[in-house]
């Protein structure tokens, strides 16, 4: 159970005596819906909105006294899938009452709630009516995002079929096409919606030194996997009605850029995704003039040297061409240095919670309730009891498949710990011992990070905190037993989000210390989106089940949703370069969750800082009008890499045109990158650096003035020179310097970083650059 409930169930007693005298007093109060969350042995349960009597049995059942039975509550529905539990029309009394009874879990009432969709575009505050969805409408189809990925899954999914009326032909700027295949009908499947699906498969096959086994997966655009129709319908899908997985997240399912074309281009296979394929796939989208490339692709150690990542290197001639290149952070969090695509032409993404969230409790038998989160959507388990074991005990606590005893293990509910195995098939091995249901724990090593997962079986996961008092239970009580409630979907402000993802990549920047990385973040916990009909919702062989849609976690998802922003930033802005793309997403990211603190790391349950969520999370509406911008090109990566100390045959792979870099003015440091925030690493206490940027004006008053206010990282003196910027018509770019030297005694809170800010106002824009200071400590990551 959350916060928020524990502390309905606290206060609500004491505001039902004053509902009851204000009843009194102004007569019989009024009825309205609320819905009642139960424990699966609750006596409600057994009523029936079919049966006769109910209403009479409803009163009596939640425990309302007889001086609350009037007016008589009335039942509206019993859930035993989704959710267990009952609507019921009661008076505000009554609900305070029933919510303080046993066996209660939850009591919210009913609002009427519009039609809504996924439900990120509304988290991330897209509207038709005011913002930037408007304002990119009308030729936003002019726009193609290519993206690189599984293929995509296009039979009988309206997310790749032209909405209402169609979007006319492909752009002029287009040349690119679908490649037909056995498996693969270009002429049946391809349309105004999906104007590109090709497939790259020769560096595959020489790496498995056989052609592919095309009776495991198919050698065509194709999707058998699923990830890549769920980033492409993330990033421009249609709109779809009544889409969800089995009852959850119902609603309407739809990309951020829902006008915008797509290319797919299948650069990953069974066993990955091969250097060479994925070149030749950013070779191919740079030829046939897609505006945006997302790539939910990467690394899983430290980063490579930009000049030896195919990744970096084909951004880089995207770039060059004017493409917006967004790509995922990775998902090897939380440790240090970890993000993947770091260089800094790459809008590099993390990922992080929204509102929703898909509670299912674990309840023990000495009547303690954990919340936890689950997709199950089979047979709930009954109302009894049943005993519950640790996985330790019973041969493997990962829960390891043929591992389990199944002595110990049949007719039980499992605690498995979560890490070295899927989390779903956790479960089946859960299953396959003869367990009928899990529970699964975090270690320290996730902290507090919920994933919600279609499980096999009745299972649940929960945080490292509840994963030790349910094992401290299970392993000290002598007859342990528990159950588990699914309440289905919830939409609200407990908990908190967003929140970054334990698992989502972190800085330090391992190649370059003075880019901060990663930018920005954005939604990509419990993501739904289109599916293929190839794969089992949980990738799976042992699943048989067949989805449209499902709910999955990653920067993977994460990234799409920044392509799809910067495809309607891209209509919005046709002249502004990736870059100045990039800056608006950045500068006018926020950093407070809606509760208004800090956005949080589910890792640690602390504040996140620039390193874990960057910039902040991405506010697409603020973006279009961002002030001013940070605006960089192809040489002036050219001379980042000079100040990295790339020599000139290094450089040559960016420049490909045969010539010697020219670093003679290159900048003093790499840091010196007109980029929009700021990385120091101190190297010594008595260090001192400055960075020099120019911001130009892009908004409404070319006449603007912006002034400076500085929030300087703990230990340091920050200051800004000039402290005022004053823009016309003949000076649209002004230059400024910062700063950055240690305070006289730093104090430093953990010894290692400290975080502040700049940000340049004219009273309507905020325009907002996170700095991050390295303390000599722990400064020591590679610089090449």
């Amino acid at each position: 159970m959350g916060m928020a409930s524990k502390q309905l169930l606290v206060l609500l007693p004491c505001l039902a005596l004053l509902f009851v005298a204000a009843a009194a007093a102004a007569g019989a109060a009024p009825l309205s819906t609320y819905i009642v969350h139960l424990a699966p042995d609750h006596p409600a349960l057994s009523l029936s909105p079919a049966r006769g009597g109910r209403n009479a049995l409803l009163a009596p059942l939640l425990g309302l006294p007889r001086h609350l039975s009037a007016p008589r509550p009335r039942l509206v529905y019993t859930y035993a899938r989704a959710a267990t539990g009952v609507a019921a029309r009661l008076t505000e009394a009554q609900a305070a009452h029933v919510a303080a009874q046993p066996g209660v879990l939850a009591v919210h009432r009913d609002e009427a709630r519009q039609l809504h969709t996924t439900h990120t575009p509304e988290f991330l505050r897209l509207s038709s009516a005011a913002g930037l969805l408007p304002a990119a409408s009308g030729a936003v189809s002019d726009v193609v995002v290519g993206v690189l990925d599984t293929g995509i899954y296009p039979l009988n999914r309206g997310s790749f079929k032209p909405a209402g009326d169609g979007l006319g032909p492909p752009p002029s700027s287009f040349s690119g096409g679908c490649v037909s295949a056995a498996a693969f009908n270009a002429s049946a499947y391809c349309n105004s919606k999906l104007v590109g699906a090709k497939f790259f498969y020769k560096g595959y096959e020489a790496g498995l030194g056989h052609p592919i086994n095309e009776n495991l997966e198919s050698k065509s655009p194709l999707d058998t996997e699923g990830h890549g129709t769920h980033t492409a319908s993330t990033a421009a899908g249609s709109p779809v009605d009544g889409a969800g997985f089995y009852n959850y997240a119902r609603g309407r399912a739809v990309g951020m850029a829902p006008t915008a074309r797509i290319a797919a281009y299948k650069i990953c296979w069974k066993s990955g995704c091969y250097d060479s394929d994925i070149l030749a796939a950013f070779d191919e989208a740079v030829g046939d003039g897609v505006n945006v490339i997302s790539l939910s692709v990467g690394s899983s150690g430290y980063a490579s040297a930009f000049y030896e990542d195919s990744i970096a290197i084909g951004a880089f001639g995207a770039v060059k061409k004017g493409i917006v290149v967004s790509a995922s952070a990775g998902n090897s969090g939380p440790g240090e240095y970890t993000a993947s695509n770091i260089a800094p032409w790459i809008l590099t993404v993390a990922a992080s919670s929204i509102d929703r969230e898909f509670p299912a409790d674990a309840i023990l038998g000495d009547g303690s309730v954990y919340g936890g989160v689950s997709l199950y959507a089979g047979d709930p388990l009954n109302s009894t009891k049943l005993p519950v074991v640790y996985a330790a005990d019973c041969g493997s606590r990962l829960c390891g498949r043929g591992e389990l005893d199944k002595d110990k293990v049949a007719g039980k509910i499992v605690l498995c710990e979560r890490g070295g195995n899927a989390r779903v098939a956790k479960g089946a091995a859960v299953q396959e011992a003869g367990g009928i249901g899990m529970i699964l724990a975090n270690t320290e090593e996730s902290g507090e990070e919920l994933i919600a997962d279609s499980h096999l079986i009745p299972a649940t996961m929960v945080g490292q905190k509840f994963g030790d008092k349910i094992r401290q239970y299970v392993t000290t009580d002598p007859s342990p037993t528990a159950t588990i409630v699914f309440h289905g979907t919830v939409i609200g402000k407990s908990p908190s989000a967003p929140r970054v993802a334990a698992f989502s990549s972190r800085g330090p920047n391992y190649r370059a210390a003075e880019i901060l990385k990663p930018d920005v973040t954005a939604p990509g916990v419990n993501i739904l989106a289109a599916w293929t009909g190839e794969a089992s919702p949980t990738d799976l062989e042992i699943d048989p089940r067949r989805v449209p849609f499902n709910i999955i976690s990653g920067t993977s998802m994460s990234c799409p949703h920044v392509s799809g922003l910067a495809a309607l930033l891209r209509q919005a802005h046709p002249d502004w370069s990736p870059a100045a793309v990039k800056s608006a997403l950045m500068t006018t990211a926020y950093n407070l969750d809606n509760s208004g603190e800090i956005i949080k790391d589910l890792a640690t349950g602390s504040q996140s800082t620039p390193f874990v969520r960057g910039a902040g999370h991405v506010d697409p509406n603020s973006a279009l009008n961002p002030g001013l911008v940070y605006d960089a090109d192809t040489a002036d990566y050219i001379g980042f890499l000079c100040a990295l100390g790339y020599t000139p045959s290094q450089i040559a792979v960016f420049t490909r045109d045969g010539s010697v870099a020219d670093c003679s003015k290159k900048p003093a440091r790499s840091g010196d990158l007109n980029y929009p925030a700021f990385a120091a690493v101190f190297s010594s206490y008595k260090d001192s650096v400055t960075y020099h940027r120019v911001v130009s004006n892009v908004g409404g008053d070319p006449k603007a003035v912006y002034e400076a206010k500085v929030e300087s990282p703990a230990g340091v003196d920050a200051k800004v020179t000039p402290a005022k910027l004053v823009f016309d018509e003949e000076h649209r770019s002004l230059a400024y310097e910062i700063t950055l030297a240690v305070a006289g005694n730093p104090v430093i809170v953990d010894g290692k970083y400290s975080f502040g800010s700049v940000t340049w106002s004219d009273g309507v824009h905020n325009v907002t650059s996170p700095i991050a200071v390295t303390w000599p400590e722990s400064a020591g990551a590679a610089s090449m």
